[in-house]
């Protein structure tokens, strides 16, 4: 996570309707660092911009920060510096530009498919400035081959495991990561997928519980390593470097 720093926490006690509310702020503060106004004006876009566009529910806007800006930024404790960051069905940019901000160490495609989140997506990734992150329009299997392999490819609650296993396994690398952002149910998901993400070419399914100490409840996350070429929707093995 980002080194915490005195003038964040101003930051994030002065910024209006759109402040990290003082529950989230020592968590956040931790997260972001001296990039809190960044993760801060994130949040105005997502709670103006966000809900006309219909990209959030109006009544998401007011639990903005704990329920997605911390929920998805305590994930940036298991990237490593450098690694390229692949997101897919990234909607409103949860948590890929999330992690971005947390993290402009690492560099993040955002892969989504609907035209008017994707317009979000270059606007917000302009405003905020991101030089680490790009966006690419389209579904996670039409991107197999066009993207670079991936150290990382995250995903948030779009789908079951051995669904997100067949989109995301095909765009990492021998040895990258697939990052599944889950609820309470992720466990017995594990047991009931995992000779599916077998299959895809995924390693034993790892369980995580990041922001233990920052946030009730953490955030929970499934791990899957690429031990072997994944074969992505379309047929075939995905091709690998």
């Amino acid at each position: 996570m980002s080194e915490s720093h005195g003038p964040a926490s101003l930051d994030a006690a002065d910024g209006g309707a759109f402040a990290c509310p003082p529950s989230m702020v020592e968590a956040a503060t931790q997260i972001f660092g001296s990039r809190m106004s960044l993760a801060s004006r994130y949040a105005e876009l997502l709670v103006t911009d966000g809900v006309v566009r219909g990209l959030i529910g109006p009544r998401e806007a007011p639990r903005i920060w704990d329920r997605h800006i911390v929920n998805c930024g305590v994930v940036s404790s298991l990237l490593t510096a450098r690694e390229t960051i692949v997101d897919v069905g990234s909607g409103a940019g949860l948590p890929g530009i999330v992690l971005a901000v947390a993290r402009p160490d690492i560099s993040v495609i955002l892969v989504e498919p609907l035209a008017r989140r994707t317009s979000f997506l270059v606007e917000a990734v302009a405003i905020l400035e991101l030089k680490n992150v790009t966006v690419q329009r389209g579904r996670a299997e039409e991107m197999v081959g066009k993207l670079p392999p991936a150290d990382v490819v995250t995903a948030r609650a779009v789908a079951p495991l051995d669904r997100l296993a067949g989109w995301c396994l095909p765009l990492a690398r021998i040895g990258g990561r697939m990052l599944a952002l889950k609820g309470s149910s992720a466990a017995e998901e594990i047991i009931e997928h995992q000779s599916t993400v077998t299959r895809l070419g995924g390693g034993p399914a790892t369980l995580h519980h990041c922001g233990v100490g920052l946030i009730d409840p953490p955030t929970t996350v499934v791990e899957v390593e690429c031990i072997a070429p994944a074969r992505s929707k379309r047929g075939g093995a995905s091709r690998r470097r």
